[in-house]
């Protein structure tokens, strides 16, 4: 079974707020990922709200038609916003107010009772909910425990090691199967637990195909790399690129 791809459409937002402006549109971004194929959309109201902002879970909300992913913190005014917003899912992640983009998997087992509240809540709103996190058994054990129906593999270190030209040779290669290992134990124990499994951090339509011969991993949320290809090929192509490299 070929796994779903979720786009993340955060930067066409990051380029309409550089101007504070009213595009590009965020729903035309979404319409069109839908047309080409997308299993759904996914976006991360931050803290700082950097690129997608409360109105924006609103209006995607009424338009997508699809799945409509929201990846936020744990805390309460986040966690308020998704009980009213009613996306189909939430996926809980680590921010960092200093940060690029999302630097980790989140610390569940250190964060446990905060996360397990988050997570009931969530389920008690009728949300679908997931944790963003490292694949690390430690971690996915404190997930299941917490009450999460999903856990969402942070593949940035695998993203990191295949990005350059030099990591197809040597010892970066060897790494990057490493990794690739690691992430598909991660994903058994998870199934095992009966936990659904999605991906993503950093993947681009040269790495991609590796992890989507995971049978584990059912769900993709892969962002970045897609809206880069857009600047050049248009989004509606680019969307159905991405997911001619995840069927592989």
């Amino acid at each position: 079974m070929t796994a779903k791809l979720n786009v993340n459409i955060d930067h066409v937002a990051t380029i309409r707020e550089a101007r504070k402006t009213i595009e590009p549109s965020i729903i035309t971004a979404a319409v069109i990922c839908e047309q080409a194929g997308a299993d759904g959309i996914t976006v991360h109201i931050r803290q700082d709200r950097r690129h997608i902002q409360d109105r924006d879970i609103s209006l995607l909300r009424e338009v997508v038609t699809t799945y409509l992913n929201v990846e936020m913190a744990t805390n309460e005014a986040m966690i308020k916003i998704a009980v009213e917003k009613k996306p189909d899912a939430v996926s809980l992640v680590p921010e960092n107010p200093t940060e690029i983009t999302t630097e980790g998997g989140l610390d569940v087992a250190g964060n446990y009772e905060n996360v397990r509240t988050a997570i009931h809540r969530l389920k008690d709103a009728g949300i679908f909910a997931s944790i963003f996190i490292d694949p690390d058994k430690h971690q996915i054990e404190a997930a299941h425990q917490a009450g999460a129906q999903q856990i969402e593999l942070c593949t940035a270190e695998y993203a990191e090691l295949t990005l350059s030209s030099r990591a197809a040779h040597g010892a970066g290669a060897e790494k990057a199967r490493a990794e690739i290992e690691r992430i598909k134990i991660a994903s058994k124990f998870a199934k095992n637990l009966g936990l659904i499994i999605a991906a993503g951090h950093g993947l681009t339509y040269r790495n991609v195909g590796a992890l989507a011969q995971i049978p584990e991993i059912t769900e993709f949320n892969i962002g970045h790399n897609i809206i880069s290809r857009a600047v050049f090929t248009g989004l509606y192509r680019a969307v159905e690129e991405m997911m001619a490299a995840i069927k592989v």
